[in-house]
């Protein structure tokens, strides 16, 4: 079997939304394989700042943090300038940043439509135009999260549900629309971690029955993920790679 540890020595990857939860894993295991890592929040300095540290001293110089509103699409090609700026390349684009609440039809207001459509889709889109230049040099992958919900949408989340369809449907078309030189593909979790909202027991119980493997997934299995599509997945593009032991299957 062939040894990738630092097979993704020299490159950078660029990660929305990663100082946290799925997207800190996603970044230990980017950077684990190598990468340079430039991470991106909104308004979480301080975990970005010490998952920077902490990383930064296994590797010096292998971590840089860039900090953005990615509802400011005017912004967003900045942002990108800024990520290649770090190391003087782009290699990859994570688009990992969401928004995720309940919005049950009777309460849907304007705003909701523009903050889960804004982060979900909207900027994601951006983003990749952005970077495609970049991206092209040096045969760049794109890589979004989306959600098993963007296929049977969830109760009481249209619009979450909308945007993340809309966004597999990004995928599929930048696939066609950068190919040859940049490979786009996502990942759509299933039960990997619990919301920050409210959750009751019995449903979280629910969720876990109706998978075949009767167990809730780890972050680590989404960045494990990632980090196939991203190094070894040569001839795929316009996949989504489905990690939900098999709930999006059950009966």
């Amino acid at each position: 079997m062939a040894d990738h540890t630092d097979s993704l020595a020299g490159r950078t990857v660029l990660i929305t939304g990663a100082a946290h939860r799925i997207g800190n894993a996603i970044v230990r295991t980017l950077h684990g394989a190598g990468a340079n890592i430039v991470l991106h929040y909104r308004r979480s300095r301080a975990g970005a700042e010490a998952l920077a540290a902490e990383l930064s001293a296994t590797r010096g110089g292998s971590m840089q943090l860039v900090s953005g509103d990615l509802h400011d699409t005017a912004r967003l090609p900045l942002l990108v300038e800024e990520a290649f700026n770090c190391y003087g390349r782009l290699d990859v684009l994570v688009n990992n940043a969401s928004s995720f609440y309940p919005t049950p039809v009777g309460t849907i207001e304007e705003s909701h439509w523009d903050d889960l459509i804004g982060t979900n889709l909207k900027a994601p889109l951006f983003l990749a135009q952005a970077a495609a230049p970049h991206l092209r040099r040096h045969g760049g992958v794109i890589v979004n999260l989306v959600d098993i919900h963007a296929d049977r949408p969830l109760s009481g989340h249209p619009v979450y549900s909308i945007a993340k369809a809309g966004l597999v449907m990004v995928t599929k078309s930048l696939a066609a629309e950068l190919g040859p030189e940049i490979r786009v593909n996502a990942v759509a979790p299933g039960a990997i971690l619990w919301p920050e909202t409210d959750m009751d027991e019995a449903n979280r119980r629910n969720i876990v029955e109706r998978t075949f493997l009767k167990r809730r997934g780890d972050p680590s299995d989404i960045a494990g993920a990632v980090l196939y599509l991203v190094r070894d997945a040569r001839y795929v593009s316009g996949h989504v790679l489905v990690v939900d032991g098999g709930r999006s299957l059950y009966s």
